[in-house]
């Protein structure tokens, strides 16, 4: 199938005039003869071959003629038009800036709340929150397997009380809020509409988005607690709900992020993104949702690293392929459905606890790409993320990048204003036949979850991650500060530091919860959504919500899945 709509690339003829190609193909070869075989006689280049880090070998220079194949209408169209590859609005950012957020969450609950509003007296147009490990795996506070982890790599949330002081007095109708979370997904999406009602806020007020991309989580992050099939259900259940009660609320944020932070290339992030998110479409058709009912409410998250003009291309290429299979494989007919929505952040990995000053440019070049890419989203990293949690300093220079950029170099004044060159066309085109042949080769194998099933996924990643380091070490591919240019400058910045006392007062708070709470409809609560997990077409997210109105805590709400689905175990990949 995706070769099918992979070849429908090619349906109409080329932008160029023929002639004029047959012309700047004689001009090219007595360029070579003439001018570079002379001038590479006296000054070699760099290297004998030049490859991004896809493995894309590049050309010296690109002309019409590597594009002869472009198609305007079918390759590019006009901005808010299909296949969406310079934009997926009219007017992109002449009509309004991307969102800007920070990754903001650590500590306690009354810490995050005091980032998150300090950021948003600082210009930032969003919320992105960031949970500590305990909160990702689905344990509270006091378990065992929390020690030592409360509050260390993002904030904490036991119960809906934690929730309620992290959004204190942050205006849920006005500004839209993004949760990294994945496995408790449906909880602490649970916990932000108990927040909203309790508040006399109803679900089709709130504006957000809820990563919930648990088949990335098999292949890269491995923070899953249940079976996939256990986990692909309680999503499909999201689904449900949030078409009929929240329509302005992304319940699956797509995520590719973390496959590139976890080694992949830009191209397999891009691959297995897409893989993902066309098996979120199959799970709401086979939930008997139409297409164009849920698709619309379908959003992505990427990684941006530092080749420039690779990330570029993955971008448009991205819209492109979005685009076109919704509507040839899909059927959809909805302009909504076609439309790939994403948010961006600057790569993690790039990032060098060595010079980590560097960083600030580091980011400033990936968020450029990203905004020259068409993000809807960005959020640019803070300098001492390779050191710790970012400090409040390093998290408003981070902002302040978003805002440069914005504001004073000129690029959100014309849409894909990189559209035409023949390097990043050619690019464009490039990585979307590449991305359907990795397509073709999952579909071979069974779809996305037989392929992470068998350990493929895993095995691509790791490979090029292998190949990555061994480039590094060998000086192939130069990490300024790291394989070279390096200086010895020990603890060059001040970090931010937690203490264990989080998790003490953490603990205190979950007490006097469970001491005030109603220990009979916590009960109840607990026993009806049990009784719904255990019933495959019963849709679990009702009950589940009215356990976190009563006060159950998260601890407890994942352990009810735990009894009924069990625990997974990946396979081998070595």
């Amino acid at each position: 199938m995706f070769g099918e709509v992979s070849q429908a690339r090619h349906k109409r003829g080329t932008l160029y005039n023929p002639r004029e190609l047959r012309s700047l193909a004689k001009q090219a070869r007595r360029w070579e003869s003439n001018e570079l075989r002379p001038w590479l006689k006296k000054s070699s280049e760099r290297k004998q071959v030049f490859e991004n880090p896809s493995g894309i070998v590049l050309q010296r220079i690109y002309t019409p003629n590597d594009v002869a194949q472009h198609s305007y209408s079918e390759h590019s169209g006009l901005p808010g038009s299909y296949p969406y590859t310079r934009s997926i609005y009219p007017t992109m950012y002449r009509g309004r800036l991307w969102t800007m957020r920070m990754f903001s969450g650590y500590g306690t609950p009354e810490e995050t709340n005091a980032r998150l509003r300090y950021l948003l007296k600082e210009g930032e147009t969003g919320l992105s929150i960031a949970f500590d490990m305990p909160t990702l795996y689905g344990f509270d506070a006091d378990h065992q397997r929390a020690e030592g982890e409360v509050g260390k790599c993002g904030v904490n949330v036991s119960s809906f009380k934690d929730m309620e002081i992290i959004l204190d007095q942050i205006p849920l109708d006005e500004v839209s809020t993004s949760m990294t979370i994945n496995a408790p997904a449906s909880v602490l999406t649970c916990m932000y509409i108990a927040v909203a009602n309790k508040r006399g806020l109803a679900g089709d007020k709130l504006r957000g988005t809820v990563q919930t991309d648990i088949l990335k989580e098999y292949a890269a992050q491995k923070e899953w607690v249940y079976p996939p099939e256990a986990h692909l259900r309680i999503i499909r259940d999201m689904m449900l709900y949030s078409t009929k009660h929240l329509p302005l609320w992304n319940y699956i944020s797509v995520s590719g992020y973390h496959i590139r932070e976890a080694g992949s290339s830009a191209l397999q992030e891009l691959a297995f993104t897409l893989a993902d998110g066309f098996a979120y479409v199959d799970l709401g058709l086979e939930a008997g949702l139409k297409v164009d009912d849920f698709a619309p409410r379908l959003s992505f998250f990427f990684n941006c690293g530092m080749d420039f003009f690779e990330e570029i291309a993955k971008f448009r290429a991205a819209r492109r392929i979005w685009g076109r299979v919704l509507k040839e494989k899909y059927r959809a007919r909805n302009p909504r459905s076609m439309l790939m929505r994403f948010h961006t952040q600057t790569s993690g990995v790039s990032l060098t606890w060595q010079q980590p000053l560097n960083n600030i440019v580091r980011t400033a070049v990936e968020g450029l790409a990203a905004i020259l890419g068409g993000t809807q989203s960005l959020h640019t990293n803070s300098y001492d993320e390779a050191w710790a949690l970012p400090t409040e300093q390093a998290a408003l220079i981070a902002l302040r990048t978003q805002q440069i950029i914005a504001e004073e170099t000129g690029v959100a004044d014309v849409i894909d204003p990189l559209g035409g060159s023949y390097y990043v066309e050619w690019l464009t085109d490039e990585m979307e036949v590449r991305t359907y042949e990795y397509l073709a080769r999952i579909e071979d194998i069974g779809g996305i979850l037989p392929a992470l099933k068998k350990g493929f996924i895993q095995r691509e990643i790791a490979d090029t991650a292998y190949k990555y380091q061994r480039q590094m070490e060998e000086g192939k591919r130069v990490v300024v500060g790291v394989n070279a240019y390096e200086m010895n400058e020990p603890s060059p910045i001040e970090t931010l530091k937690i203490d264990d006392s989080v998790r003490q007062r953490q603990i205190e708070r979950l007490k006097e919860v469970k001491k005030t709470r109603d220990p009979g409809a916590v009960g109840t609560a607990l026993d009806e959504l049990r009784k719904a997990l255990e019933s495959p077409n019963a849709n679990c997210i009702y009950p589940m919500l009215k356990a976190v109105k009563s006060y159950a805590t998260l601890g407890e709400i994942v352990e009810v899945g735990r009894q009924v689905f069990g625990e997974w175990k990946e396979p081998s990949i070595l």
